[in-house]
């Protein structure tokens, strides 16, 4: 757990970068291809590919394609369309979506009550600290973040039942995953990316050096090696925990206006909802199983 919420503080900043520096002036396509080529070049010196059975690299492959080639390509146009805060608000249904597809897709067993109520309250939480009046014209935004969901959802269920734990063993597989990603955003570059909006500032290629390197390149590997140390209930309520932590980079780092009953109420449901997914509850209440 701790790694986890190490890297959504991490991952906090991301969206205001994007929204703000990257998706008025930089063209979607080419953005994610930059940082998932920045992500590449720094996980392929752990690559040790002759010891990876095929199979394995092609569903690392395949994962990394949907969880991030895939679902940063509707994420960062979903900005053209939305602000920030909107985008925050869209993503509450992630838990919901993992927790779905774990169930009838990829475990087909029945899971625990709790994690379906801790899933709910993870959305009821999230929603609690950003809903607020919407424009008109919101539903594309709203349509791209769900399918960003969805992938961010679908990869990290397949990523958590993938037959390896060690961590040495993981590193040394993992830079395939970012080899998916880079294909998938790399022909939809080729085939829809506008070059004439392409990085032109410092401030463009520090966001996307950070992005790539940082926050996608470190974090992706961090969360997913910690995704093998929880269960999925806990995994798909953390997803949220990254909207009051965007928040708070919003008020310290950009001033921006936080309602704080709202998100200390909200923060407050997110992480019971957390704990209401651990090990210790489950020892200790047998009733909710």
């Amino acid at each position: 757990m701790p790694i986890l919420i190490a890297v959504t503080l991490l991952w906090a900043f991301s969206f205001s970068l994007i929204g703000e520096f990257l998706a008025p002036d930089v063209d979607a396509y080419i953005a994610v291809l930059i940082r998932m080529l920045l992500a590449t070049a720094l996980l392929l010196p752990f690559l040790r590919i002759a010891n990876t059975p095929k199979p394995l690299r092609i569903r690392l492959m395949a994962i990394g394609g949907i969880q991030i080639g895939l679902m940063y390509l509707f994420l960062y146009h979903a900005f053209l369309f939305i602000s920030v805060a909107e985008v925050l608000l869209f993503t509450i249904f992630t838990p919901l979506y993992m927790t779905l597809l774990d169930e009838r897709i990829l475990n087909r067993k029945p899971l625990p009550l709790r994690w379906w109520i801790a899933a709910g309250l993870a959305v009821l939480g999230a929603a609690l600290i950003r809903y607020q009046g919407l424009e008109a014209g919101f539903l594309t935004g709203f349509l791209l973040v769900q399918a960003a969901n969805l992938c961010f959802a679908l990869g990290q269920v397949a990523y958590k039942r993938l037959p390896i734990e060690d961590r040495n063993e993981q590193v040394r597989h993992y830079g395939l995953f970012f080899v998916g990603a880079t294909i998938v955003s790399g022909l939809a570059t080729l085939l829809f990316g506008d070059f004439s909006r392409l990085p032109t500032t410092m401030t463009h290629w520090s966001i996307l050096i950070w992005l790539g390197l940082v926050a996608s390149g470190v974090g992706y590997l961090a969360w997913s090696l910690a995704s093998k140390a929880v269960n999925i209930g806990q995994l798909a309520t953390m997803n949220n925990a990254l909207i009051p932590a965007g928040l708070l980079v919003n008020f310290l780092i950009w001033g921006q206006d936080v309602r704080w009953g709202s998100l200390i109420l909200g923060a407050s449901v997110i992480f019971f909802a957390v704990y209401l997914c651990s090990p210790n509850f489950g020892k200790r209440r047998d009733l909710l199983k």
